[in-house]
């Protein structure tokens, strides 16, 4: 009866761990996201991404602003609800959502460069993702991008900025078009099967349009001298 009860445990552990390993991406998550969406939601993200995605270098600055005041804010929610409990947790938004906003003005290189990284590190991740790799390891898949990333914004400033904007207009545009396609019945089960069973599919919607961005951009801007930061 024991040898039966130990070996019932292994089998459930060896499950857990199993689910665990396919939940490191979080897919569940990001469905909920993209379901919770209504029509005006939809549109306005598909609007929006539309313009950061072929004119991200003419808005770059705002965009890198915006960016980083939802970073603070969430930054803030996080600390406040640690130091002072719940209370507390709308004027640490606040007061985070201001402060890397404002930061973020006169650093504004670093940032891009910042935003550049981490763009990177999304593309790679979602690369790695696709290619159904280990998911375990995919942080190395991510640090990948995001050194290369970051190295390469350090070098051609205009790539770090083509290239943050172009993958923020491709994920707003794809969490729209998604959320659009979910609410017709006629379409609905299928972008369900193609998010949850191909795992060549988001990164795919993610990547195609970044690329085709950065190609429109680089040549939106060639005789542009609006460059300054």
């Amino acid at each position: 009866m024991n040898c039966t009860a130990i070996l019932a445990q292994a089998v459930e552990t060896a499950g857990q761990t199993q689910a665990a390993k396919e939940t490191v991406v979080p897919i569940e998550t990001i469905w909920t996201y993209i379901t919770s969406l209504n029509p005006l939601e939809a549109i306005t993200f598909i609007s929006f991404g539309a313009v950061c995605l072929f004119y991200g270098w003419r808005v770059f600055k705002i965009l890198v602003i915006i960016s980083f005041a939802i970073l603070g804010m969430g930054l803030g929610i996080v600390l406040a609800g640690k130091v002072s409990g719940d209370d507390h947790q709308i004027l640490g938004g606040v007061a985070g959502f201001v402060v890397l906003a404002v930061i973020s003005v006169p650093l504004m290189r670093w940032a891009v460069s910042l935003l550049g990284a981490a763009a990177g590190g999304i593309l790679t991740s979602g690369i790695w993702y696709a290619c159904q790799l280990n998911e375990e390891y995919i942080l190395a898949g991510a640090l990948i991008g995001i050194i290369a990333g970051g190295m390469i914004s350090f070098i051609i400033f205009k790539v770090a900025v083509m290239l943050f904007s172009s993958l923020g207009g491709s994920g707003l545009m794809v969490t729209g078009i998604l959320a659009l396609l979910y609410l017709y019945p006629e379409t609905t089960e299928q972008v369900k099967e193609l998010v949850f069973n191909e795992s060549w599919f988001l990164p795919a919607a993610l990547v195609v349009p970044t690329v085709v961005g950065i190609i429109v951009q680089n040549k939106f801007y060639k005789g542009s001298s609006n460059w300054s930061v």
